[in-house]
Parts: structure tokens; sequence; C-alpha cells
């Protein structure tokens, strides 16, 4: 297999690395900042790194690989896809492993179905410098079935979502909910920890907390909890933001989980488990579902 990158950052780079090492017959790459005086150079060094060839244009790869990977920034994928559609062969497989939304998805695989192109979307779900091409991925797109067969020898780790582009994406942006908001918000108690001394003490009080259980249960009983005592907290929270401004700390994230918990105790629940937590989650979401949960806070 001839594979190439639309990109060659670290996305590009990592895949590369851990292809060579699968046994991937060559690997090209074109990235838009290769010329430039500073990033040209890194991308420079990464490529030789990773056993890379770089190629002067898009073009010039396009008609030498039997993958296309782009691995742009999300809002930059669907001008990518348009701008090389027209040098694709027909039946080739266009990849697309972008953080971009669903619908962008959708708009890309459009364009290469118009092209006669085959399409996935690829949501990676892991750490690319530990994994790097056997990176967890979901995949979606009428490619996705071409893709687990051609890549089948070099130990991806792929699951189909299904043949909808767009998909594998959705999954992975409601999973970036937590994966992302998670590092911002223990920012901000780090910060405050740090002004008031006490970074330690709030470490250790936290570890006992998240790890007296496995995942699964510490979700169940924080969210059922939350359910039945979000107007409290939500008072605790008002306390915890202005303590935040005191000591010159934006809460910028504690304002965010005071509003949510300002909505989630309009919405009732409190009364309808009669003043306890449920025994699942599922029944605090059905119950928001039941009482226009996905109305904007």
């Amino acid at each position: 297999m001839k594979l190439g990158f639309i990109g060659f950052g670290e996305v590009g780079f990592e895949m590369s690395k851990g292809f060579k090492g699968a046994g991937v017959e060559a690997i090209l790459a074109y990235d838009v900042m290769q010329a430039k005086p500073v990033y040209g150079e890194l991308v420079a060094e990464r490529a030789a790194a990773a056993g890379v060839t770089l190629v002067a244009s898009p073009a010039e790869m396009l008609g030498r690989v039997d993958v296309v990977m782009a691995a742009v920034p999300g809002s930059k994928a669907l001008e990518t896809a348009k701008g090389i559609s027209s040098y694709l062969s027909r039946g080739m497989l266009y990849v697309d492993v972008s953080a971009s939304a669903p619908e962008v998805k959708k708009a890309i695989g459009e364009e290469m179905k118009a092209a006669a192109v085959l399409f996935v979307d690829a949501a990676m779900l892991g750490s690319l410098p530990v994994h790097q091409h056997r990176v967890p991925t979901l995949i979606s797109g009428n490619g996705s079935d071409r893709l687990l067969q051609i890549m089948a020898p070099y130990g991806m780790d792929l699951e189909k979502i299904s043949d909808v582009p767009g998909d594998a994406t959705a999954i992975k942006l409601v999973r970036s909910i937590f994966m992302k908001g998670l590092p911002a918000l223990l920012t901000e108690v780090l910060q405050a920890a740090s002004v008031m001394k006490v970074e330690q003490l709030v470490i250790e009080s936290l570890a006992s907390t998240m790890n007296a259980t496995p995942f699964e249960q510490t979700l169940n009983r924080l969210v059922t909890a939350n359910a039945v005592h979000a107007e409290r907290r939500s008072y605790e929270m008002k306390s915890s933001i202005e303590m935040l401004e005191s000591i010159g700390v934006t809460p910028t994230m504690s304002r965010a989980t005071h509003d949510k918990l300002v909505w989630l105790a309009a919405k009732g629940l409190k009364e309808r488990f009669g003043g306890k937590p449920p025994k699942e989650w599922p029944a605090v979401i059905d119950a928001l579902e039941q009482n226009g949960g996905q109305e904007r806070p």
C-alpha cells in the first residue's frame, strides 16, 4: 500500500511513524506550511524522522498513492476536499481525520461522491504519541469497508459505525465535551489551589473521591445525585465563583457549572424522584428529555 497525507502536523507525523514500522510501502505528504520559514523546517524534520517523502503539491501526490488521509485543521477540511477532489482517481479512498463538525463531514462525503471517490469519516479517540497509527478510531462513510480491508495487515484499530459520513465524528464530539472540558475544569481548580497554597490537599481529596469506585459507578453516582441536589449545589458554586473572583482567578468553568445546575434545578427532578437519587443515570436523562431537556440552558 502507498499512503498519502494532506497535512503533516502531529497527526500525520505520529501515524506515519507507526505505519512505517508496520511495513507500509511508501508514505508521501504535502503540507501547506512546508514552504514557510519556521514551520517548514519542522515539517521537513518530521518527514525525515518518519521516513516520509514530501511532495511539492497535492496533485503530485495523488496519482502515486492508494489512500489519502486528510489531516488538516477542521476549519480547512471542506476547503481542502474541494481543492483536491478533481485530482483524485475514481475508486480511491479519501479518509478525513480532522475534528470538523458532522455536517462538514457530510459535505465532504458529497464532494467525494460526485468525484466517484470512496469517503471515510475517521474519528480518533486516543493519544497519537502513545498509539500512533493504532489509535482507536471510529469510521463511517461508504469507504469504511474498503479501509478495514486495506488496513487489516497494518494493525489499525478501526470500528465501523455506519456508511453515513459524520456519524463517527458525532460520537467523538460528544466524547470531547468531557475529554476537553475536564482539563479546562482541572486547570481552573489547580489555579485556585495554587493561589491558596493547598494544591496537594485538593489533589489528594479529589483522588480519594474519584478513585473510590470504577468510572461507570462514579458517573452513575454523580449524575443521579445531581438530579436531586442541583439547587443546593448551585448555591455552593455561587460561593465558589465569589471566592475565585476574590483571589483573581477567572471562574469560567465554575460559572458554566453554576448555570447548568440552575437549569437542572428548574426541571423539577427533585420532586419527580421524591428527593431520592434514582438508581441509574438513564432515569435522569429520560426525565430531562420528557421535560424539555434539549432546550438551551
